[in-house]
């Protein structure tokens, strides 16, 4: 089973086994011929596709039928895919195709597997895709180069599939009935960007939480609202593990027994509020990660193979390849992670506006200096961003194919804005880890928390404190890598 922790090297190790044994990729092949012969029409085996499902094709025109299926879905268009996220689609489609429950032809799946093998992955572009039958247009553009068509990457690059087998000794692969069928209807594209959007978000969570700590203390913000007997009468598990937490980075603080008599009763809900919002994102969050973990570990082609009585093939046409469970949680994963983001922007306004004698704009001699002013104007403009991509996809549906496909799913674009909030969350994480950083050391000599320290000290080996005004670009760039490292979710 693939988990999504370690999604890398699971498929490594289960893409070995499969070049060794695919029995189960055998297996299902020979149903699919046994089915060729039965005399019944079987969906996109010998028949059209679509709304040309009672299209009866010849035995001799069976190939030519899966062919002409990858070119005429090949109609993806926008910007390409990074490589990565297309070597996590065609690992998967592997992986789900080595389940034996979709009948490819060996010689197919061996391709893949030699391609995947040789790091020759295919170029897909990222828009195209309904999320319902399939990710059928990116997915086509996935399968292309087993015609030796289509792109592959090459040092980097997209080059033409035909040049870049070429030099590896390879030529076009015949597909077989249903080998076309099989490669593109699945939900590969959704689900590369879902997993690459958990694997953000299980970092992301435990840097908010990291950034909060050190907002807190830097803003002399109390950690009464923290106390585990508030979230005990309130047992949303996302409550108690992020006051937990916090307690645990703020632990060996100098900063909070300084203030501990002064007249704040209160603190604004950015500080007093983290458990109850990160939780809910977090408890969203633990949602998405068993849906998606899911999705990953299954079949979701058309039709499937299975063996009947007897051994009797039985090709049942249905939905798995609907998308519709990955853009519900595509659209929960974004709004869990933009309320990351809205918070963290409000504990950065605290920061910058001279909150409980800190220096306005974090500098000396503002006014002159103009500070950390605008960081937090840009992590508003992505906030506001971010609103706006969790319109969610998923309550949408055009239908297509002649009405044949009355209702999908829009997980595609669902998962794509997922991605994109997500990346825009280590922005704004990143902006405020560099505000609270500033902050902290005008708290000086006094010192945070233990993991707290330790984060600043992250942050300062790559940072500088600001004393005059200088372009951010570089120090931006450096705090993003730094959060989405993970280096700050393991303190």
């Amino acid at each position: 089973m693939l988990r999504l922790e370690t999604l890398d090297a699971d498929l490594d190790a289960h893409l070995d086994v499969l070049r060794h044994e695919a029995s189960a990729v055998t297996r299902s092949r020979a149903l699919v011929e046994a089915a060729l012969v039965d005399g019944e029409a079987h969906y996109g085996v010998n028949t059209g596709f679509g709304a040309l499902k009672s299209v009866r094709i010849d035995a001799s025109d069976v190939a030519a039928l899966q062919e002409n299926l990858l070119r005429s879905h090949a109609v993806g268009v926008g910007a390409i895919l990074p490589e990565t996220l297309s070597r996590t689609m065609l690992r998967l489609k592997i992986y789900a195709l080595g389940l034996g429950f979709s009948g490819v032809s060996v010689p197919v799946f061996e391709r893949l597997l030699e391609m995947e093998r040789l790091g020759l992955t295919p170029v897909v572009p990222s828009r195209g895709s309904l999320g319902a039958s399939g990710d059928l247009a990116p997915l086509a553009h996935l399968a292309l180069p087993l015609l030796g068509e289509g792109q592959l990457w090459d040092d980097g690059r997209p080059a033409p599939a035909a040049d870049v087998l070429a030099r590896h000794g390879l030529g076009p692969v015949p597909l077989g009935a249903k080998d076309g069928l099989a490669l593109i209807n699945g939900t590969q594209f959704m689900a590369a960007h879902a997993a690459s959007v958990c694997q953000k978000a299980q970092n992301l969570v435990a840097v908010a939480d990291l950034v909060a700590a050190m907002s807190l203390d830097a803003l002399r913000g109390s950690l009464a609202p923290f106390d585990a007997r508030v979230h005990a009468v309130r047992p949303h598990p996302g409550h108690g593990t992020v006051a937990a937490n916090v307690r645990r980075l703020m632990d060996g603080s100098e900063i909070l027994p300084s203030h501990a008599g002064c007249n704040r009763v209160q603190d604004p809900y950015s500080l007093r509020c983290v458990p109850q919002v990160h939780g809910a994102s977090r408890d969203a969050l633990a949602y998405v990660f068993q849906t998606v973990e899911t999705e990953v570990n299954s079949v979701t082609d058309n039709p499937l193979v299975f063996a009947g009585d007897g051994g009797a093939p039985v090709l049942i046409s249905a939905g798995n390849f609907h998308g519709q469970p990955l853009a519900l949680a595509m659209d929960m994963a974004a709004i869990a992670l933009a309320e990351l983001a809205n918070i963290a922007e409000r504990r950065t306004y605290l920061l910058v506006d001279g909150f409980d004698e800190l220096p306005p704009f974090l500098v000396p001699g503002s006014g002159l200096l103009s500070g950390f002013m605008i960081v937090q104007y840009a992590a508003a403009a992505l906030v506001s961003e971010n609103k706006t991509l969790c319109h969610p996809a998923s309550v949408d549906s055009i239908p297509s194919s002649k009405g044949q496909e009355d209702h999908v799913s829009m997980g595609a674009w669902g998962a794509i804005k997922a991605l994109q909030v997500a990346e825009n969350v280590e922005r704004v994480l990143a902006m405020e880890l560099l505000c609270a950083a500033q902050a902290l050391d005008y708290r000086r000599p006094l010192r945070s928390g233990r993991a707290v320290e330790a984060a600043h000290a992250l942050v300062r080996s790559r940072v500088p404190f600001r004393t005059a005004d200088a372009t951010f670009e570089a120090d931006l760039a450096a705090a993003t890598d730094l959060v989405a490292s993970g280096a700050l979710s393991t303190l």
